[in-house]
């Protein structure tokens, strides 16, 4: 796909995947609706076909070079940051083992592409898309295939063991595609044209089904929403991760740079909502992962408009 095609797809993909957000919770409400069902239904379509597929679509044409290595880090060092965070915080707090995890997994990953993308194109134009590419594809979508399995399956309510959480990820289709597509790249194998337009249109069903999931397990009651445990959440991946990135990465690039503003940015989305998927996979308090990613979304509009008054 041309890169300048993407703000158009990602424009109308992101309000119709809003509007399945909606359907999924109106869906919900009604006594009658299977929704647990339709709910593991559509989780599992997103686990075993559509991740695969963004696996094959977007990790073999990746060719990476020291140059480009920073932006994508800060996903990494992000994600490292809130697993250290968290984990710490679990331990000294005697937090249950399954909310700790979901906070290192839900907000230790950013939505740097169902939102990220849009937004990056909006305030910075094509010439920030290059940075959010990468950062999506070699630092997001690389850390869901990798360390957030061994996240969910080490914290989860099942697999406690190191040897059954390495069974656990060795198991998991999109890490075993994942392995297969770097394959791909490492050998420059390409993925036959024909099958580009297939996982494409797979791919397009991310954002949708997974709002689609959120929306039929989000719950907006006052317990989890009033919790600490939310806003610990949302205020590590809102205003902690892109502070430190700021910090730390302000030493690395230059601050005017287009590489240096999208990479902060990129760090201050909300909550990733593949993130939010695999924690409830995994059993990792489900209702707090829901409204992390859900109502993270609409709450970071406020968050990075002020990051992007701050970048200049």
């Amino acid at each position: 796909m041309e890169i300048n095609s993407f703000p158009l797809l990602l424009g109308m993909s992101a309000w119709i995947a809003i509007a399945f957000l909606f359907l999924g919770f109106f869906l919900q409400q009604q006594r009658h609706f299977p929704k647990e069902k339709v709910a593991q239904g559509g989780q599992a379509l997103l686990i075993y076909l559509v991740l695969p597929a963004l696996a094959l679509l977007y990790i073999p044409p990746l060719k990476l070079g020291t140059a480009l290595l920073l932006p994508i880090s800060a996903a990494w060092f992000t994600f490292i940051l809130s697993w250290v965070v968290f984990g710490l915080l679990g331990k000294i707090f005697a937090w249950q083992k399954e909310v700790t995890g979901c906070l290192i997994l839900v907000a230790g990953l950013a939505n740097t592409s169902f939102l990220g993308f849009p937004v990056v194109e909006a305030l910075y134009g094509n010439q920030g898309l290059p940075t959010a590419l990468l950062i999506d594809q070699g630092g997001s979508f690389l850390l869901v295939a990798t360390f957030s399995l061994w996240v969910g399956a080490r914290y989860g309510k099942t697999n406690s063991e190191n040897r059954k959480i390495i069974g656990t990820i060795f198991r998991f289709p999109p890490f075993l595609f994942l392995l297969g597509s770097i394959g791909l790249s490492l050998t420059n194998i390409q993925v036959p044209n024909f099958m580009h337009s297939i996982l494409q249109g797979i791919s397009m069903t991310m954002a949708p089904l997974a709002l689609g999931v959120i929306g039929l397990r989000i719950s907006l009651d006052k317990e989890w929403i009033q919790s600490r445990f939310f806003w610990y959440g949302l205020g590590f991946r809102l205003v902690l991760a892109p502070l430190c990135v700021w910090v730390i990465y302000s030493q690395l690039l230059p601050t005017t740079s287009i590489e240096f503003k999208v990479t902060v940015l990129e760090s201050a989305m909300a909550p990733m909502i593949t993130g939010s998927l695999l924690a409830m996979e995994f059993g990792l308090q489900p209702r707090l992962a829901a409204l992390l990613s859900g109502l993270g979304i609409p709450l970071s509009a406020i968050t990075l408009g002020l990051w992007y008054w701050l970048l200049g």
